[in-house]
């Protein structure tokens, strides 16, 4: 009897809370928002064991990776996994035809063998502490954006210094709720990162674009760091004295792995959300942003693969570029996609229905918030104007063709050399090391072609009214040709220009001028499209983001003030947040069924090994033949390989550690499903998914395919005993729960057997929690939240 009022309590409770998938939650702040909820998904830790400044806690083994990824310490040497996707910059820098670790992959059989990589960084959080009353009793409602920005500034760094005084830490203040909020974040940041493991890209990469943001997966995206520091302990530069760091807290690592709806955790950095967004915001991507960002990088990822099949050495070159290129060219295709799926425009305008209703009915209310969204409405009507032209300098101007940004970086340092002569010398010689790092990874043949392309798409997109003036140059040079000839242009610039190859920029370097670089064709052409733009573009871009910034300040405030009863997250900005959820399968579309799972199995049935993202290696077939999983293996025998959950990620968590109930490591989170794209946007709880590599896989990779077992060694292997042995009844009626809990949401109707249990549980949700959804009776009583 007590375990049906449990049950009954526990669904009607589930529609009226935020629900436990969604959510990048503060860890300082779980004690007072969340703990009962991930206590009742079945968390066995208490929050202090999460997140606490006292003593070790799990926020002491979570890494943010220079700052683009997470990774997490697991084991007391400094060891740290993460992904191999945010290895590959590393991976790609130490690879050359003689060392291919992008295809064979790379294995530090002892700590001398690992490989030091200049300016990758490891830090940890100290700390948050929320300084809102320290900035905000600062502020006036009569100061412009502009004051107020320099007010936060001026008010944050004091509060930084303080705070930082006679430490190595560093910290930043954050805003959250767009700005209604501040928070002080001290950080512990250590410069020597050095690399351990990565397996090869058929492993770390299988599936590549083809398999990515989709489920299911079969992919080993892992790779494994090392974080030294000096014999002090404290952080270091990289030197052969320095000793493996001895972190705070590693995460012991579960081999049982995870079953269908386990409750898990992912602890990470994730870079961006926008989940307070309009649907001006959403109209606009749906028509701008989105599909301008998929043309452009369409082009750039059709030349820079055309180049890469003809000559391997600029496959290895460029290997990591195409990579981020094609990342964000696949989700942008997948957000818009999802987004027209899920109606996430008429959604918005639904909510924003809602609250003008609601400041209707108040004047003060109307006197506060009355602006908000018109100012919003207003900054996107001037932004549809110019966001082409943003978007392109962007993408296909800095982000395109290398010589221009190149140029541009190589200006400000010429510009910046000193007079005195041994002075002089020495920037001269840190010109030249960053130099051989760029040309080492250059291909002047590509980056021609895709000069001339970018300009080329350039100059038939954006509006011929917001044109530089180099266009008109480009126009005279070819007169007489029926068409304009960008690749001619492209050809003349490139035999001109003194960074269009290592040995021209050398010479140039013998003795630097900015005059020469004045009139270099390359550096010209970039400049007169970025004088355009500042000249004519950026008073407008300050104007839009002016508005939409004090716009979206009121509007979340607004929100959060309507619904005084509801637990709002603030949108990601790469500050530490915890999400919680259960590990589960999922219905994508009607007649499908993904399981929650997938095994070796499934690699083997990709395989083509006339597809450089479906090979296998020869190794890792002879382990399936043989079933040579060892310890690896699950109950029936399998080898898992990726498994996924409802916890709420973006990016910037690849590498995220997955945690089990009792603060234990189950996996590496590294994407999200294609159905779910427009999840930065739009949380869909029924089925957004994280993709993560079970921990079983890693280690059999490390142990059975490396031979590196002497890397198990170190870490901790947590007992059987420490996971959650509940009786099987418990089981079954939990996994009830958590389904009946998704049929509400989809507002189906759920019988409840004993009427006068329900009554008793339903007033009791009355009386404590505002609970008063319409239920429906015949010959059973049901629950709702159907309206």
């Amino acid at each position: 009897m007590k375990k049906i009022i449990t049950y009954i309590l526990i669904v009607l409770l589930s529609s009226i809370n935020v629900t436990a998938d969604e959510g990048m939650w503060l860890p300082h702040l779980l004690e007072g928002i969340n703990e009962k909820e991930m206590h009742s998904l079945g968390m066995k830790l208490t929050t202090e064991d999460i997140y606490s400044i006292n003593k070790s806690s799990l926020k002491d083994a979570i890494v943010s990776l220079g700052g683009f990824c997470t990774a997490e310490m697991i084991s007391d040497q400094g060891l740290m996994l993460t992904n191999h996707h945010c290895a590959f910059d590393v991976i790609q820098n130490h690879s050359s035809l003689k060392n291919d670790y992008i295809k064979d992959g790379f294995w530090a059989m002892n700590k001398s063998e690992e490989l030091s990589n200049e300016s990758l960084t490891a830090s940890f959080l100290i700390s948050i502490k929320d300084v809102s009353k320290e900035i905000i009793s600062e502020l006036s409602d009569t100061l412009n954006e502009a004051e107020r920005n320099r007010k936060i500034t001026i008010l944050s760094n004091k509060i930084i210094e303080e705070a930082t005084k006679d430490t190595h830490y560093s910290a930043r203040v954050k805003a959250f709720y767009g700005g209604n909020n501040f928070y002080l974040l001290k950080y512990e940041t250590f410069q020597d990162v050095r690399l351990v493991g990565a397996p090869p890209s058929s492993i770390g990469k299988f599936g590549g674009d083809t398999d990515n943001w989709m489920w299911p997966r079969h992919t080993g995206d892992f790779a494994l760091f090392r974080v030294y520091c000096g014999p002090d302990g404290k952080p270091a530069e990289y030197s052969i004295e320095n000793v493996p760091y001895k972190p705070k807290h590693h995460l012991p690592i579960q081999a049982k792995g995870v079953n269908n709806n386990d409750f898990t955790m992912v602890f990470g950095f994730p870079g961006s959300t926008d989940r307070y967004l309009t649907s001006y915001g959403v109209k606009q991507a749906l028509e701008i942003k989105n599909p301008t960002i998929v043309d452009i990088r369409d082009e750039k990822l059709s030349i820079m693969k055309s180049w890469m099949n003809l000559d391997k050495e600029i496959e290895i070159k460029y290997a990591a570029k195409y990579a981020q290129t094609s990342n964000y060219w696949k989700y942008y295709i997948g957000q818009s996609k999802g987004l027209k799926r899920m109606k996430v425009h008429e959604k918005k305008q639904k909510t924003e229905d809602e609250f003008m209703n609601w400041i209707n009915k108040n004047e003060e209310k109307r006197k506060k918030y009355g602006d908000a969204l018109s100012m919003i409405k207003e900054a996107y009507n001037i932004n549809k104007n110019i966001a082409v032209n943003r978007i392109f300098l962007n993408e296909a101007i800095f982000m395109g063709s290398e010589i221009m940004y190149f140029s541009f970086r190589m200006n400000r340092a010429i510009g910046q050399l000193p007079e005195e002569k041994d002075k002089r010398l020495s920037a001269i010689k840190e010109i030249k090391k960053d130099a051989r790092n760029y040309y080492k990874d250059y291909s002047q043949k590509l980056d021609k072609e895709l000069f001339g392309s970018m300009l080329e798409l350039y100059y038939y997109t954006v509006p011929e009214d917001q044109h530089a003036p180099i266009f008109k140059t480009i126009e005279n040079q070819l007169l007489g040709f029926k068409k304009l000839d960008f690749q001619y242009y492209a050809e003349t610039v490139f035999n001109k220009s003194v960074f269009s190859n290592e040995e021209k920029f050398m010479r140039f370097l013998e003795s630097p001028s900015i005059s020469i670089i004045k009139q270099d064709p390359a550096y010209k052409t970039l400049m007169s499209i970025y004088n355009e733009y500042i000249e004519n573009i950026s008073s407008k871009r300050k104007e839009v983001r002016d508005k939409l910034k004090k716009g979206n300040r009121l509007f979340i405030a607004g929100l959060k003030e309507m619904s005084p009863e509801k637990n709002f997250y603030p949108n990601a900005n790469s500050t530490m947040r915890l999400t919680y959820g259960n590990v589960g399968d999922y219905i994508p579309a009607d007649g499908v069924h993904y399981n929650y799972f997938t095994t070796i199995d499934g690699i083997m049935e990709k395989e083509d090994p006339l597809n450089e993202e479906f090979i296998v290696p020869v190794k890792l077939k002879e382990l399936y033949n043989e079933k040579n999983y060892g310890e690896y293996a699950d109950a029936e025998g399998n080898l898992r390989v990726n498994f996924i959950s409802n916890n709420d990620i973006t990016g910037g968590n690849s590498g995220s550690p997955v945690i089990n109930a009792m603060g234990e490591l189950v996996g590496c989170a590294f994407d999200g499903n294609w159905e779910a794209m427009s999840g930065d946007i739009a949380f869909e709880n029924q089925v957004q998914r994280t993709i993560s590599v079970d921990i079983r896989y890693i280690l059999f990779i490390i142990d059975k395919f490396a031979n590196a077992g002497h890397l198990i060694d170190e870490m901790t292997i947590a007992s059987e005993n420490n996971t959650n042995k509940e009786e099987p009844e418990i089981i079954e009626e939990k996994q009830s729960n958590i389904k009946n809990k998704q049929r509400l949401f989809k507002g189906e109707m759920i019988p409840v057997i004993n009427y006068s249990l329900f009554e008793d549980a339903f007033r009791f949700a009355y009386d404590n929690y505002g609970v008063n959804k319409k239920f429906w009776w015949g010959e059973n009583v049901y629950i709702t939240n159907k309206r």
